[in-house]
C-alpha cells in the first residue's frame, strides 16, 4: 500500500554533506590513563588490596581451587610472596604454597590418620616438600580406585567392592576364596557378612586366594593358606574360608596388594614394597622359603624411592615410582619374553629402572602387568606395551615380542586414562569412556561379538586395538576394566560404569560372571549387567 494514500506522513530524508576528517576539531583532549602495576604486597594507594595484608584468604583460595603441585610450584617461581614464610600454624616457616599443599594432603584419607612424625618421614621420603607429598598422594589416587567402587575379575572367582566399602564375592570357591565360611560356588553376588563394620577400600584376587585392605590399612586374607605358588605346589596347611587378619602385616599400613603366581606383594602408605615367598635364589631380592608368611622389604634401587602403584604378573613385579623429577617404572623378576622392559630377556633379582620411557619422553601414570606382557598409560594419554606378543596382545598388529616399551600407534588418536592386562589380553579405556581391546579372543573375553545370534566369531584373536562396540551400546561411561590374569583359568571381564553399574562377559562356568547361564552355556559374548549396585 502506498504510504501517501493511507494518510501516513512520509519520512523526510536530509542529505548530510561529506566533511573531511581534517576539519573535525576535538574541543577537549582525551585523558590518558596511567597503567599501574599491581604488587602482591600492595601500596599506599587507597583501594589497593595487598595479598600480604590477609594471606589467610589467599590460602583459602589456593586450597579450595585444588591446584595441583605443579601450579603451586609455578606460583612460587613467579612471585616472591608465595615463596616467603607465611607465619601460619602449624609451621610458621612454611610458604603459602607449601601450606596450601599441606592442607590438601590433610584432606586425603591415607594422610589423615598419620602422626606428625609419620608425616615428616613421608615428607622427607618424597623429597622434602609438601608439594611433592601431594604429588605422591594424587598419583596414587589416579592409579587405582582406592575408596571408590571396584570389581576384580579373578581366576574363576570375582570380588566387587562398593563405594561404601561393602564386599561381595561370587564364582569358584574350592579353597574358600569367597569368604563365606563354605567351599560352595556362588552364582550371584553375595555379601561377605563377617566384614560388617569394616570398610574395605582395595581388593586383590589370585587363584584360590583373596586379599582385602581396609581404610585402616589392615589386610584380610582367605582361601589358600599360603602367599606362595597359587596354582600348584605349596598350598599351605589349611584352607581359610572367612576373612582373617594377616598378623605379619599388622604394623604396616597397607594401601594395595598384588598377587602373582609365585609371590604376593603389598604396598605401604609410605610407598614401600613388601613381598612374600618366592625368595629362592633371591628372585625378589631376598632369600626365603616358598611358604614364608613374613613380609620382606623390596630394597635395591627402590629403597629410598616412594612407590604409588604395584602390579604383579605371573612371575614378575612392576612398580610405579614418584620422584621429584617425574614418574618412573621399575621391574623385577623373570625376564622371559622381554617383559621386564630392559631390552633383554634376563632375570632381575633387584628392582631396575625401565629407561625407555625417558627416550619416549613419556611420563608413566598407570601400570598393568599381564601374565606375560605389560602396559603403561602416559600422562599425555599414550599407551605403551611390551613383553610376549602372542595373539596380538601388544596391539602392534603382529605377534612379535617387544623387550622395551613401545607406543601403540593404532591408538594415536585416543587419549587413554586406564589400561588392564590379562593372559595375552589388553583393554584400554579412553578419556571419553570408550573401550578398546586386543589379544586372545578365547572365552569371548574381548567383547567383540557382532553377530545377531550372539555367537559370531567372538573367539577370534585381535592383533590391533578395536573399539568394543558392545560396551558402547550400554550408553554408560566406563571407568574401570578388570580381566582375569591367569594362564590356568578361562578369562572373564568386568566393565564398571561411572554410575556404579557392573557389566560382565567371557567365561562363566563357575559363576564368576555373577549371572545365571542357561543349560549347556559356559560363557557370555555380550556384556550383561550384574545384579549389584556398587555406588
Amino acid at each position: 500500500m502506498d504510504a501517501t494514500a493511507s494518510g501516513t506522513p512520509t519520512i523526510q530524508y536530509h542529505n548530510i554533506p561529506d566533511q573531511p576528517i581534517t576539519t573535525i576539531v576535538v574541543a577537549t583532549p582525551v585523558p590518558t590513563f596511567e597503567r599501574r602495576q599491581r604488587h602482591c604486597f600492595g601500596t599506599s594507594i587507597p583501594g589497593e588490596f595487598p595479598l600480604a595484608a590477609n594471606p589467610s584468604i589467599v590460602l583459602h583460595v589456593l586450597t579450595a581451587c585444588n591446584l595441583d603441585p605443579q601450579d603451586l610450584a609455578k606460583l612460587e617461581a613467579t612471585c616472591s610472596f608465595f615463596r616467603q614464610p607465611a607465619n601460619f600454624a602449624p609451621d610458621f616457616e612454611l610458604s603459602i604454597s607449601e601450606l596450601a599443599a599441606l592442607d590438601m594432603c590433610q584432606k586425603r584419607g591415607i594422610f589423615k590418620p598419620m602422626t606428625a612424625e609419620q608425616r615428616q618421614e613421608l615428607k622427607q621420603r618424597c623429597g622434602g616438600s609438601w608439594k611433592l607429598v601431594l604429588k605422591f598422594l594424587l598419583a596414587g589416587e589416579a592409579c587405582f580406585r582406592r575408596e571408590k567402587s571396584q570389581a576384580i575379575a579373578g581366576p574363576g572367582h570375582s570380588i566387587a567392592v562398593t563405594s561404601k566399602g561393602t564386599v561381595y564375592s561370587f564364582g569358584s570357591n574350592s579353597s574358600g576364596q569367597l569368604g563365606h565360611g563354605t567351599t560352595e560356588e556362588e552364582w550371584r553376588p553375595r555379601q561377605i557378612r563377617s566384614l560388617q563394620g569394616i570398610r574395605i577400600v582395595q581388593a586383590a584376587a589370585g587363584a584360590g586366594r583373596t586379599m582385602l585392605i581396609s581404610d585402616a590399612g589392615k589386610v584380610y586374607a582367605f582361601g589358600k593358606d599360603s602367599f606362595g605358588e597359587t596354582e600348584y605346589g605349596v598350598q599351605g596347611s589349611k584352607l581359610v574360608t572367612t576373612p582373617q587378619l594377616v598378623e605379619s602385616l599388622k604394623d604396616i599400613f597397607v594401601v594395595q596388594a598384588a598377587i602373582g603366581n609365585f609371590f604376593t606383594a603389598v604396598l605401604s602408605r609410605e610407598g614401600r614394597i613388601y613381598t612374600f615367598s618366592w625368595g629362592n635364589d633371591s628372585k625378589l631380592g631376598h632369600q626365603t622359603e616358598p611358604n614364608d608368611v613374613e613380609p620382606h622389604p623390596l630394597l635395591g634401587a627402590l629403597e629410598n624411592v616412594p612407590v604409588v602403584q604395584i602390579a604383579a604378573g605371573y612371575c614378575y613385579l612392576l612398580a610405579l615410582a614418584c620422584q621429584p623429577n617425574g614418574m618412573s617404572v621399575y621391574s623385577v623378576g623373570c625376564g622371559l619374553g622381554g617383559k621386564l622392559g630392559h631390552g633383554s630377556r634376563t632375570d632381575e633379582k633387584q628392582p631396575r629402572l625401565i629407561e625407555q620411557f625417558q627416550l619416549l619422553n613419556l611420563q608413566p601414570m598407570v601400570v598393568a602387568a599381564g601374565a606375560w606382557h605389560a602396559a603403561v598409560v602416559g600422562q599425555d594419554g599414550r599407551v605403551c606395551t611390551w613383553g610376549w606378543g602372542r595373539y596380538g596382545c601388544l596391539g602392534h598388529g603382529n605377534e612379535e615380542c617387544e623387550s622395551v616399551p613401545k607406543v601403540v600407534e593404532a591408538l594415536s588418536n585416543v587419549k587413554a586414562v586406564h589400561v588392564a592386562t590379562g593372559d595375552y589380553t589388553t583393554f584400554v579405556v579412553s578419556d571419553d569412556g570408550d573401550v578398546y581391546s586386543f589379544g586372545c579372543g578365547e572365552s569371548a573375553s574381548l567383547g567383540h561379538s557382532t553377530a545377531t545370534d550372539g555367537q559370531g566369531n567372538r573367539h577370534a584373536n585381535v592383533l590391533a586395538p578395536e573399539l568394543v562396540t558392545s560396551l558402547k551400546q550400554v550408553n554408560e561411561r566406563v571407568v574401570q576394566i578388570s580381566l582375569t590374569n591367569s594362564i590356568y583359568w578361562n578369562a572373564h571381564t568386568f566393565a564398571l560404569t561411572e554410575s556404579g553399574k557392573l557389566y560382565a562377559f567371557g567365561a562363566g562356568d563357575k559363576g564368576q560372571l555373577g549371572i545365571e547361564l542357561v543349560a549347556n552355556q559356559t560363557e557370555r559374548g555380550n556384556p550383561e549387567q550384574v545384579d549389584i549396585d556398587l555406588r
